[in-house]
Parts: C-alpha cells; structure tokens; sequence
C-alpha cells in the first residue's frame, strides 16, 4: 500500500481522482497498521501466558517427582524413570559370560560406567538426520564406529541398552547428555502425562482406603 501511495504521489498529475485514490490507500494503511499493532499485542500476551503455563507446568512435574520418588508401587505402573541411565543387566549378564566369578562384578561395573560416560559425553554424537513421514529427525547412527565397535565386542543386549539410554537423552532431553528423574509410564514405555499421574495416585489412595476399611 506504501508503495501504491508513493507511485501515484510522483505521477506529475493534480486530477482530484488520483487524489482520492491516494487518499483512500493512506486510510486503508492506517486501519491495516492498526490492526497489525493490535494483533502484534495479542501475540505477546499469547506468549506471556503460554511461557507462565508451561512454567507451573514443570513446577507441578517437579512436585510430583519429588513427591513420586519413594512411592510404594509394585510392579509399577506410573512410577519415576531415570532417562538416560543405562540398564545394568545386560552388562552384568555379558560379564558372567566372559569374566570368571571373582572378576565378573568389577568388570561389570568397569563396564557400565565406562558407557555411561560415553552415553553423557556431549562431543560423541552418534545421531544422523532421517526424514520420516515427511518430518526431518535425528536418529541413532547404526554405523557409528564405537557404537558397531560395541555391538561386535559386548553383543546385542549390551548395545541395545546403550541405544535405548541415547534416544531417550536425544528425546527428552536435548538440551544436555546427563541422566535425569522423569515421570514415566512403565506400561506403555513412554513419558507419563500429568493427567495419568494424578489418575494413578488417586487410584492408590482409593485401593489404601478400601484396604484399610477391610
């Protein structure tokens, strides 16, 4: 509309229609940027809320956390999950395999924690770009050199435990490569939502109650 205005400005002529027109196009641009101010403040209030709501979002998970972490429960079904954390089983499984009894438990842990700390070193990235359902993503490098190193010298079970910990940071987390406490549906192998946890709770209580009518 500027531009409108500008060219028939310079046209040279004083005919009143082209006054008119410029007339016309100069309120049009007023009311255009007057709606354009008033739906810029609409955007930074929408903003302002959203960060506020996912700021007592996290404080509410934080809660329930902290609140979850001793929660008697078993097996469990909504419970706290440590992403990131490698699964110690497979290690002390292949260690009994290669190691006699009195070295399997140190290999073990030498094992484990080596991996851990492969799992948490932000400078390994073992991630490729992949494009899945029309979306761009990272995925796990099958052809990463430490990970087929892994998988040659320590088998399936042990690679796949650190597969599993480097998704779940790349997932999660992906803002840094350390091991955190997450509300997590052991069920369905996934995030809990607030709304399950708060289910799952009441659903405890209720059970409690009804045992101790009994």
């Amino acid at each position: 509309m500027e531009g409108r205005c500008s060219s028939l400005e310079h046209t040279g002529d004083d005919l009143s229609e082209f006054e008119k027109k410029i007339e016309a196009l100069k309120k049009a641009l007023e009311e255009k940027e007057s709606e354009l101010e008033d739906i810029e403040s609409l955007n930074s209030t929408l903003i302002v809320k959203e960060n506020m709501s996912n700021c007592e979002l996290q404080e509410a998970r934080k809660e329930l956390i902290n609140g979850l972490q001793n929660f008697p429960s078993n097996p469990p079904e909504i419970g706290i999950k440590q992403i990131g954390e490698l699964n110690k089983e497979p290690f002390m499984k292949v260690c009994i395999q290669k190691f006699p009894p009195e070295e399997r438990g140190e290999k073990a842990i030498e094992l484990l924690q080596f991996w851990q700390h492969e799992v948490g070193n932000p400078e390994w990235h073992p991630f490729k770009r992949i494009t899945l359902f029309g979306k761009m993503q990272e995925a796990v490098d099958i052809n990463d050199d430490k990970l087929v190193m892994l998988k040659k010298e320590w088998g399936w079970e042990v690679y796949e435990a650190v597969v599993t910990a480097l998704k779940e940071l790349n997932e999660y987390n992906g803002s840094g490569r350390y091991v955190f406490p997450e509300l997590w549906n052991f069920q369905e192998k996934r995030r809990a939502t607030l709304k399950e946890v708060i289910q799952f709770i009441m659903s405890y209580m209720e059970r409690s109650k009804n045992k101790r009518r009994r």
